[in-house]
């Protein structure tokens, strides 16, 4: 990579929005990210199954009002009931709101009752930005081929009331059961609500 490209790429993610985000239909962009235990975990190695990734933030209300209504748990236990992999990223930066060490993060990790199957720690950024993740939460699922099959809001209603979760479109769900059924996801992006990502 020249120095231009270099520079390029660096005012990109300075940016925040520069990168253009992976399109629905296309392949999931590549990514390798620690998990609070240590372990590294790469897209490929879960090529084969669907996964979702969730951006997360414990201190958005907006995250709140899907853990402390048991929302998020009840997806996350579900799915990964049905063999679907589950990545809650965290891309924010240390000092920002939501940044946790290792340490932190499993305790929060129990402590709300998370069953995702890990929570990678993205402190530069880069796979958030790589995303185009604006926003805690937005999710993706990505098919066993690796593609892009949703990427946006987990629900249609943009409230931090834990009661609004009852009666709300879940749109990750839709798109989950559409998706083990074989059938084409009929809504597959929609705009996420929510706190914005706490990049450097």
């Amino acid at each position: 990579m020249n120095i231009i490209t270099k520079t390029t790429l660096a005012l990109a993610l300075a940016a925040g929005t520069a990168l253009a985000a992976p399109e629905v239909g296309q392949p999931a962009p590549a990514f390798t990210l620690t998990d609070s235990n240590g372990q590294s975990h790469n897209l490929a190695d879960f090529k084969g199954k669907f996964v979702v990734l969730e951006w997360l933030n414990h201190g958005c209300p907006f995250v709140k009002k899907h853990y402390d209504s048991n929302n998020m748990q009840k997806l996350q236990k579900e799915y990964t009931g049905k063999d679907v992999v589950w990545l809650s990223i965290v891309s924010s930066a240390p000092g920002k709101q939501g940044h946790m060490s290792p340490a932190e993060t499993n305790q929060a990790k129990e402590e709300k009752g998370s069953a995702a199957t890990a929570v990678l720690l993205d402190e530069d950024g880069t796979v958030g930005q790589l995303y185009g993740a604006k926003v805690t939460p937005e999710l993706y699922v990505i098919n066993p081929e690796g593609n892009l099959i949703y990427a946006g809001a987990i629900d249609d209603t943009k409230s931090v009331d834990p009661a609004d979760v009852e009666g709300a479109t879940n749109y990750v769900k839709r798109a989950l059961d559409e998706a083990l059924a074989g059938q084409p996801v009929s809504t597959p992006k929609t705009e996420p609500y929510g706190c914005s990502v706490k990049y450097n």
